[in-house]
Order: structure tokens, then C-alpha cells, then sequence
């Protein structure tokens, strides 16, 4: 069977940057969702997916409206849930609870929040309904997530590449037990 490309595009910077943004639907700058819109509207998709969150979901409308096809937008492909620190700046959180978060986030979650394993599996739950080209708009985290579900990385290997605002990462996937992905690009 023949394969079909992903792009996993993260939202531009938010009007404020520097906090730990979950599930906080904060905005993207207009600046930012410019820059995703130039970056998506050459890219040759059947469907474009994102976040329900509005910094996700604008730059996702934008760059459908120019392609002129659906958005559907889908709360699994949200970022990491931050629990009480949802909106926080870290500066002001725990240092010590803060570093063993960003160690190992599957056994030190935020307080309130959602474990690492909880998001890879709603991502890759989102996942197993894409069988066409697809562009999908989402956060860094559901990024690393979608990574480690299509390329078999763990946490720590999600890490070892930047995922910054805006940047565009295109796996080529090949469907069937075991799927099989190909990374083919990366944009930042």
C-alpha cells in the first residue's frame, strides 16, 4: 500500500511567551500565525487537522481557507494538560519539581496534570485515524508525542532535535501492523 506524508506543524509563539502553556487557550501573535500560514499554504494535503485550542485552530483555518479544504479540529491533539501550572512562568514553580518533571514526566506529571503516557496514547489514538496527506497543526508536545508513536522514539530521543514555534516536521508513513514512518523533513 502506498504511503502518504504527515506534517506535524507547531503553532506560532503565543501573545505571551515564557509560560508553561497546557491547555490554557491563549493565542498565537499575529505574527506567528503568519508565519504557519506561509509555511502550510504550499503544502499539498487532503485534510488539515489541529488543536481545539484557538493558538492551534487560527493558523489551521487560515491555511485551509487559502486551500480551500476542511479543518477539523480535535481535542487529543492538545499540548501536555499542565495541570496547576497551566499558564505558570516557571520561574515561579518548584525548581526541584519543575527539573523532575522535564527528567521524566510519565512518574513526576505536573501537579494535576497529565503523565507523558497519557498523552502519547490520545495522540496516537488521533493518529491511527489519519490514512491521508495531512497537515495537522498542534503544540510541541503532541509533536514529540506523534514522534515517538511513528518513529518508535522514547521521551529522551523526542528531545534531541528543537520543535520550535512554527516549525514544520513531515514524516512520510506506510500503513499495516507494524506501521513504519520515514523522517523527511524538518523546518524550524
Amino acid at each position: 500500500m502506498n504511503g502518504f506524508t504527515l506534517h506535524l506543524m507547531r503553532h506560532g509563539a503565543p501573545v505571551q511567551t515564557g509560560l508553561m502553556l497546557g491547555h490554557k487557550d491563549m493565542p498565537s501573535s499575529d505574527a506567528g500565525c503568519t508565519v504557519c500560514f506561509e509555511r502550510g499554504c504550499s503544502l499539498a494535503v487532503e485534510t488539515i487537522l489541529c488543536s481545539d485550542l484557538q493558538r492551534a485552530r487560527r493558523p489551521a483555518e487560515m491555511i485551509a481557507a487559502w486551500q480551500d479544504l476542511p479543518v477539523r479540529s480535535d481535542p487529543r491533539w492538545r499540548e501536555l494538560d499542565f495541570g496547576d501550572w497551566d499558564g505558570a512562568d516557571p520561574a515561579d514553580l518548584d525548581a526541584a519539581q519543575l527539573a523532575a518533571f522535564w527528567e521524566d514526566p510519565q512518574d513526576h506529571p505536573p501537579p494535576g496534570g497529565e503523565c507523558w503516557s497519557s498523552l502519547v496514547e490520545r495522540v496516537e489514538a488521533a493518529l491511527a485515524e489519519v490514512s491521508v496527506s495531512a497537515l495537522i497543526v498542534t503544540h510541541g508536545g503532541a509533536i514529540r508525542a506523534a514522534l515517538c508513536c511513528l518513529l518508535g522514539l522514547d521521551y529522551r530521543q523526542s528531545w534531541a532535535f528543537d520543535v520550535p514555534y512554527t516549525a514544520l516536521v513531515s514524516v512520510r508513513v506506510w500503513p499495516g501492523e507494524p506501521r513504519r514512518a520515514q523522517l523527511t523533513g524538518l523546518i524550524i
